[in-house]
């Protein structure tokens, strides 16, 4: 079975096309009920702390692309991807620095969100 790190390091080097018809396909899946348990099963656990790294730089990065650029939401793709290699560009260290905090932060919400889940597993 394939890690998460290497599914998310192929993620990188695919284009827009083979990304969507990635997006399209697990769209699909995820309506299974197979997926469905999958998902309440994982809400259950710990995340491991390079998957907490990984969103803590999703939301770092997001934070900067919020400041600097409000209307991020509304740019074409190629204007996206212009911006997203400029923050990295200018601002990669300050954004590692951040995201380690933000990462303390993800791992002590992490204990309360697994005991949210499993309350909520009881009272269903």
């Amino acid at each position: 079975m394939k890690k998460f790190l290497e599914v998310y390091e192929l993620c990188e080097v695919m284009g827009v096309v083979q990304r969507k018809k990635m997006a399209r396909r697990m769209a699909k899946m995820a309506k299974s009920s197979v997926a469905q348990m999958k998902k309440k099963r994982t809400a259950l656990r710990m995340r491991n702390p390079a998957k907490l790294l990984q969103l803590a730089k999703k939301k770092t990065v997001q934070s900067f692309r919020d400041k600097f650029y409000p209307a991020y939401k509304e740019l074409a793709l190629a204007q996206k991807v212009k911006i997203d290699q400029m923050i990295m560009q200018k601002y990669s260290q300050k954004i590692d620095k951040i995201s380690k905090k933000v990462a303390k932060k993800l791992q002590k919400a992490e204990i309360e969100r697994v005991k949210k889940a499993k309350e909520a597993l009881k009272n269903a």
